[in-house]
């Protein structure tokens, strides 16, 4: 069952809004171009004076607005693909202010998926749409390193047809979720779905909500976190919270149920950052428990530290149901919107995770710490 939910009028005023669809994990901001059959993401810039010295391999992957590593660097390099002053330089060349590098980033080539026979949780099906309940761990569509075994492959087995809209490699695709968030998505099976949803979404007049059970006691009964979600510099595999440069995100939250150790909270995106919900609620103390690179390391160690920071003195084990946690105890577990043929307001809910409903319920049994 899903957990019981507070009236709605306690949301904050934007707190109803939908995910934006996150295209993809390509750099940010950079030019698009097409020369003959090949399609590659150019970019230009100047050098400043305060990278006077750098290695141009060093160079590039420190940029942020590329979002390449070091190896993959030195891969375009070898290629032939950078250039200084319209020359090609080596890997151990030295920028000098005011040359003007350019690099090519070839895009990868439109993958077509093949119908797998996956199973699938349907939620609701007709001949406009299916909602599916997505697995925690399931990819949505193809992509390089995750050819088979996606949520495309499996309904391009179930269905009959699948809007070609979005392309060969993501028939019927209108939104997406991390590849280990489970929840409820909706896929067009026409065009004319596809374009109905897509707007939705644009519009914002589509809503998600997600659960996420949270380590430690969130104070506020609902709250906004509001910041910019980039490319951590550190770990280019990972998203940060930044003082410069990155996106606008914006997630709003309130707390469901408290366990004093551990939170259910319900959150709704206004942006749709990658991880954004996982990087915000990490930000402010309170990490997605089950969370294999947000959360915390030790987290037998987290949980005694945070007791002890609120007095609160219990000799109750770590629950084992969290540490049975297969995965990040995340969940969109509610989507709703205009059914695009017959304009009529829909909702759809889906179930959380075997895991995570034990790992709740073994919660909700022990009750607060520190309380009895």
């Amino acid at each position: 069952m899903i957990p019981p939910v507070p009236p709605r009028d306690r949301y904050p005023p934007q707190v109803s809004r939908v995910v934006e669809p996150v295209e993809t994990d390509e750099p940010e901001d950079l030019n698009e171009d097409e020369a003959g059959e090949h399609r590659q993401t150019t970019v230009e810039f100047d050098v400043e004076p305060v990278n006077s010295g750098a290695r141009v391999d060093a160079f590039l992957a420190s940029r942020r607005d590329l979002g390449l590593s070091r190896s993959h660097v030195q891969r375009l390099i070898a290629d032939g693909l950078v250039t200084v002053d319209g020359e090609a330089v080596k890997a151990s060349y030295r920028v000098e202010p005011g040359d003007r590098v350019r690099v090519e980033v070839p895009l990868p080539e439109p993958l077509e998926a093949e119908p797998e026979e996956i199973p699938l949780d349907i939620v609701y099906e007709d001949e406009h749409l299916v909602v599916v309940n997505k697995a925690r761990g399931m990819v949505v569509h193809p992509a390089p390193g995750h050819y088979r075994g996606t949520l495309v492959n499996a309904l391009l087995a179930h269905c009959d047809r699948l809007s070609g809209i979005a392309g060969v490699c993501r028939p019927g695709i209108v939104h997406r979720l991390d590849r280990d968030t489970s929840g409820v998505m909706v896929v067009a099976k026409t065009d004319l779905a596809h374009r109905s949803l897509a707007e939705q979404i644009k519009s914002r007049t589509a809503h998600r909500r997600y659960l996420a059970l949270v380590h430690g006691d969130v104070a506020a009964d609902e709250g906004t976190i509001e910041s910019r979600i980039g490319r951590d510099p550190v770990n280019r595999k990972k998203m940060a919270v930044l003082r410069e440069g990155g996106r606008e995100a914006v997630t709003h939250y309130r707390t469901l149920e408290r366990f004093t150790d551990f939170t259910l909270v319900e959150c709704a995106l206004r942006t749709g950052r990658t991880h954004q919900i996982r990087v915000h609620m990490s930000h402010i103390g309170h990490p997605v428990a089950g969370d294999p690179v947000y959360g915390p390391r030790r987290p037998t160690r987290f949980r005694r530290e945070m007791a002890q920071a609120m007095a609160v003195e219990s000799d109750e084990p770590y629950p084992a149901g969290i540490a049975a946690l297969e995965g990040q105890a995340l969940h969109a577990y509610r989507l709703s919107f205009r059914h695009p043929a017959t304009g009529e307001a829909v909702e759809f809910e889906a179930q959380m995770p075997r895991d995570m409903r034990r790992a709740l319920e073994e919660l909700r049994r022990r009750g607060p710490l520190g309380v009895g």
